[in-house]
């Protein structure tokens, strides 16, 4: 089984605009958008992040993101899905992932992006850098 041919994943070294994210996936059959922007936070466990780099294996990326939403049509009665997810230097409070899902109803629409937020730190090849004012640490899917 395919994703749906409105569905899009994209890795991009531009600023993302989580409106325009959230406004492609709007159908007329649809009630509800809901919309993931996570950006980059200045600390983190305590510590101060100065910045952070992501880094991906494009190819694979962008197929297991595909494969993710896949899994959330078969689990969640939604329509679309939208992933675009940043590589590169990222400062503090710029989006490194937007999300976007739309449903016939709010509650699938919600479910559904938390679910892909949570399976694309797990599973999707895009590693995080986070770098300090002491230091420097790649990081694991940490909740």
């Amino acid at each position: 089984m395919s994703a749906n041919p409105k569905d899009f994943f994209e890795l991009t070294t531009e600023p993302i605009d989580a409106g325009k994210v959230a406004r492609r996936v709007v159908l007329p059959e649809c009630g509800a958008t809901v919309t993931l922007d996570g950006y980059v936070r200045e600390w983190t466990r305590g510590k101060q992040t100065l910045y952070l780099i992501y880094e991906a294996y494009q190819p694979m990326a962008l197929s297991e993101m595909e494969k993710l939403a896949v899994k959330a049509h078969e689990q969640f009665e939604i329509a679309h899905v939208g992933i675009v997810h940043r590589l590169g230097k990222l400062e503090i409070g710029e989006t490194s992932v937007v999300i976007s899902v739309s449903a016939p109803h709010r509650q699938s629409a919600f479910e559904a992006c938390e679910w892909l937020i949570r399976e694309l730190k797990r599973t999707v090849p895009i590693w995080k850098k986070e770098i300090y004012a002491k230091g420097e640490k790649w990081v694991a899917d940490e909740k």
